[in-house]
């Protein structure tokens, strides 16, 4: 009796041969670290729900860049958490705020061995803990926080930002911010649009990092997970705004998303592993259920097999290391 003559088991025999014939291959530089500063801490203080993560001071937030940028990871993603807030989020915008100071901080720690990148949302810095402004009747007014997003833009652009990271899921913050870029001299400051970002219960883990005062939900500006064909529609819109790159959050609950969203972009789609895709695996792994490297390796490379050009992931440095040997 002969056997079969196609045979693809072949092509995985070894891993040498498995090395070989990847489809989906992950680079340092493809990965960028989301990094926590609050304001007025001396020494970094462990988040709870992230093992292995931390709210930095200052000081640990220049040696942990350094470190991400001697990884060869392509950016990070500065998050601040400030001592006080208001309704406007009035620290947003300051120039001592402390996401502004730290982004000064780093740019002139790191220099160009990466890309230091800033969050341009509110909600770290309201107390009312939503991304916006509200009306009068508590409702987020799209147009009053596109103007708040003018003045963050500005203001995180003179610090040094070299890709602003739009995550408010305001109609038209795209394009806001572009015009607020351009008609002040950082026309060379690039825009990373949060297109299709999902109200997801999987951002529990960051409410806690960022010490959020979040009243409600955010329902009425971020999409549904129910809606696919809606996330693709917003992406073609941050695009035709002006968007230099879009980005998919969370990712691995929307990898059809992204997914289509890789298959018309002109532009470079990223995704957001984000805090509670990171919990459930650290937390699986401690317990023993899992192989901690490998489930980590999987995550992040089913979300570059999904389409995406970079992905931002709590173990950006970790992974980039294991890479590198």
């Amino acid at each position: 009796m002969t056997g079969p003559s196609i045979r693809p088991r072949r092509l995985r025999a070894t891993p040498a041969m498995r090395r070989l014939v990847a489809e989906t291959r992950l680079h340092p530089a493809e990965l960028v670290l989301p990094m926590f500063v609050r304001e007025g801490l001396r020494e970094p203080v462990p988040i709870s729900s992230m093992p292995g993560v931390v709210n930095h001071s200052l000081d640990s937030l220049r040696r942990a860049s350094l470190e991400a940028a001697e990884a060869g990871v392509g950016g990070v993603m500065l998050f601040g958490i400030p001592e006080h807030k208001d309704g406007i989020g009035s620290g947003a915008t300051a120039d001592d705020g402390i996401l502004n100071v730290a982004t000064r901080a780093v740019v002139a720690e790191v220099g160009d061995a990466l890309v230091v990148q800033t969050d341009l949302c509110l909600d770290e810095f309201t107390d009312h803990g939503h991304c916006g402004v509200l009306a009068a009747d508590g409702s987020v007014d799209n147009d009053a926080s596109l103007l708040r997003y003018r003045d963050m833009a500005v203001a995180q652009a003179t610090a040094g930002s070299q890709l602003l990271g739009l995550s408010g899921m305001m109609d038209a913050q795209v394009a806001a911010v572009r015009d607020a870029l351009d008609s002040n001299d950082f026309g060379g400051t690039a825009i990373l649009g949060y297109a299709a970002k999902y109200a997801s219960a999987f951002y529990g883990p960051f409410r806690e990092a960022v010490d959020s005062s979040l009243v409600g939900d955010r329902r009425s500006y971020q999409l549904d997970a129910a809606n696919r064909r809606e996330g693709l529609r917003e992406v073609l819109l941050d695009v035709e705004e002006g968007a230099d790159i879009v980005m998919v959050k969370p990712a691995m609950s929307y990898l059809d998303v992204l997914a289509d969203a890789a298959a018309v972009c002109p532009v470079p789609v990223w995704a957001y592993q984000v805090s509670g895709e990171y919990a459930m695996i650290e937390a699986a792994a401690a317990n023993g259920w899992i192989d901690r490297r490998r489930a980590i390796e999987e995550s992040v490379v089913s979300i570059k097999r999904a389409g995406a050009d970079a992905i931002l992931s709590y173990w950006a440095v970790e992974l980039a290391d294991w890479l590198r040997s």
